[in-house]
């Protein structure tokens, strides 16, 4: 059984301790991608069935929006115990995200340590390594020996974020050199650390732009870099794997801003929060109104259907190409719909020229209906041995795929510049439309090529 069956089915049957031996023989990656997956209550009750130390490094691995909405959920000391045991930069980043009350609260009930380690990183402008940086180093003068340079590894190394990279600085907290791991256990037990140690680090200061620290973590393939303030004493580190989550952030942003659509990242985030982790009653104002006018739409095209009923009677066959014409209009629609929104949240396409985007989306469309419609008329002409019967199918199919393509990118960008939802509101419009002009187009084309039949 599938993996998130077989716990819905256990969350369903409410086998607790079933459900907690499971998802705790489960890898970090897997328990993230279940989560992800489950509703807002699920994933709150399977987040407390995990071991503390399991469910820190869970935590630590999903993304700010799903951080926020369980911490929502937790009772306050519940909050508290996961952000003791965060590191400082992942805390300071969830506190930014979290509602001016509620990160408060937790900042209040933290230990005093805690808090002003997170205070301190608070401190410093947002997108700076000052913000991203975290405290948790081990660093070594440079008159001790290698092995008591490994003794003192031993003893807190399990509390840093990463011991491969040490930083040597003097008795004023001044970065003067840096030595990996490697180069320690390799050196001769007796050697001091000033003796083996590389004396020119990279390093950047605490209102280095975070996306250059990125940069220059990539560039020079670090896994940390030392972060210095304006005295060069050493304050903490930015390690690789925060600059990779900030590199995609950036590029992201990037693309947008190149667009004029910096607003429309967070803008889609929230909506898609919202589809996912909503109330009931949140994701019901959201998609019904759009339902409600499929809903009638339909309707509308089934007076369509009932006004050509005699149409139907006279020639059974007609009946049979209806679903045909209707579902790859549906999907003609749907596929382009995808298409613009995917470009216009990339960047690829320029809103103000919209109409250029458009009409090249329209001559796809066209072209696509004309192959398309050709194909069909030929199998319909040779199925029903009515050669009219073919031209009315190829004819419908090709104007209905490309009616529907048209919709598909127009829709969408009308929704846009109203500010609503497109993924919500996009297809139910499209398919109301499409649906009522393509039975229109083709019940026309019957009664001009086959009325003689009727």
């Amino acid at each position: 059984m599938p993996l998130y069956e077989e716990i819905t089915y256990l969350l369903s049957k409410k086998d607790i301790d079933l459900l907690k031996e499971k998802v705790n023989e489960l890898d970090i990656v897997e328990i993230v991608n279940l989560i992800q997956e489950l509703s807002p209550k699920q994933k709150v009750i399977i987040f407390r069935l995990l071991n503390k130390d399991l469910a820190i490094e869970v935590f630590e691995k999903l993304d700010t929006n799903l951080q926020e909405n369980l911490t929502t959920s937790f009772a306050e000391d519940e909050v508290v115990e996961i952000m003791e045991d965060l590191a400082p930069d992942d805390k300071a980043r969830l506190l930014d995200e979290l509602p001016a009350k509620v990160a408060k609260r937790i900042m209040e009930a933290l230990s005093k340590e805690e808090r002003e380690m997170t205070a301190h990183l608070l401190g410093y402008a947002p997108e700076t390594a000052g913000r991203i940086m975290t405290p948790e180093y081990i660093s070594l003068k440079k008159d001790i020996t290698v092995k008591e340079a490994l003794d003192r590894i031993r003893k807190v190394g399990m509390d840093k974020e990463t011991v491969y990279s040490l930083y040597v600085t003097d008795k004023e907290r001044k970065l003067e050199g840096v030595i990996s791991l490697r180069v320690l256990v390799m050196s001769n037990p007796e050697d001091t650390i000033g003796k083996i140690m590389y004396d020119h680090p990279a390093s950047v200061s605490t209102y280095t732009d975070q996306e250059d620290v990125a940069k220059l973590l990539q560039q020079q393939d670090l896994i940390a870099v030392p972060v210095v303030d304006r005295e060069k004493r050493l304050v903490g580190i930015v390690t690789f794997d925060d600059a990779m989550d900030i590199m995609e952030e950036e590029t992201t942003e990037d693309i947008l801003d190149k667009a004029g659509l910096s607003h429309l990242g967070k803008q889609e985030s929230d909506r898609s929060n919202v589809l996912i982790t909503g109330s009931l009653l949140d994701i019901w104002k959201v998609r019904l109104p759009f339902l409600v006018i499929t809903l009638i739409g339909g309707m509308l095209a089934g007076l369509v259907i009932e006004g050509f009923e005699e149409s139907l009677e006279a020639i059974a066959a007609l009946a049979i190409f209806i679903p045909v014409i209707m579902d790859m209009g549906g999907n003609v629609g749907t596929q382009s719909s995808t298409i613009f929104s995917r470009a216009l949240v990339l960047g690829q396409i320029n809103v103000k020229n919209f109409f250029q985007h458009w009409f090249k989306e329209v001559q796809v469309g066209l072209s696509i209906g004309a192959l398309l419609g050709i194909a069909a008329g030929v199998i319909a002409a040779i199925w029903q041995q009515i050669p009219a019967l073919g031209i009315v199918v190829g004819l419908s199919l090709g104007l209905t795929i490309t009616i529907a393509t048209a919709l598909g990118f127009f829709i969408p960008y009308v929704l846009f510049k109203l500010g609503l939802d497109q993924a919500a509101g996009s297809d139910p419009i499209i398919t109301t439309i499409k649906d009522i002009t393509g039975l229109f187009i083709y019940f026309f084309l019957v009664s001009q090529f086959l009325g003689h039949m009727l």
